[in-house]
């Protein structure tokens, strides 16, 4: 199973961007799947998760209300749609699939998911 994220480059503050993570598995729609990033010189943090079945989706505080996780599961593929990027928001984004105990199931602990994708690099300027 590979992970692969696309879709970052240089941004302006305010901007919005589109990032895509394309699973090379059929099993796809099986897996709950999550968005990290990590800056430079800092921990790798959790952005955004949803559900196997898409229903359910959670966010941390640093992009509640600016970002949306989706999935398309006929396309093998989760975004994450940011608006109104910030500075702060520069980073390697990475996206992760676990295998969740339901359709319902959603995680923000790095160490719940089994299987990490390289990231994109989202460079956001003042």
């Amino acid at each position: 199973v590979q992970l692969q994220a696309s879709g970052g480059g240089l941004k302006q503050a305010g901007d919005s961007l589109r990032l895509s993570c394309v699973i090379s598995e059929r099993e796809f729609r099986t897996y709950a799947v999550g968005w990290f990033r990590q800056a430079p010189g800092k921990e790798r943090e959790f952005v955004a998760a949803i559900s196997w079945g898409g229903t359910n989706t959670y966010y941390s505080n640093s992009v509640k209300g600016r970002a949306t996780i989706t999935r398309d599961n006929a396309k093998y593929t989760v975004y994450l749609q940011m608006n109104s990027l910030k500075p702060e928001d520069t980073a390697v984004y990475i996206c992760a699939a676990t295998f969740p105990l339901n359709e319902r199931s959603y995680y923000y602990i790095k160490n719940d998911y089994k299987i990490w994708g390289r990231g994109t690099l989202v460079t956001v300027s003042s």
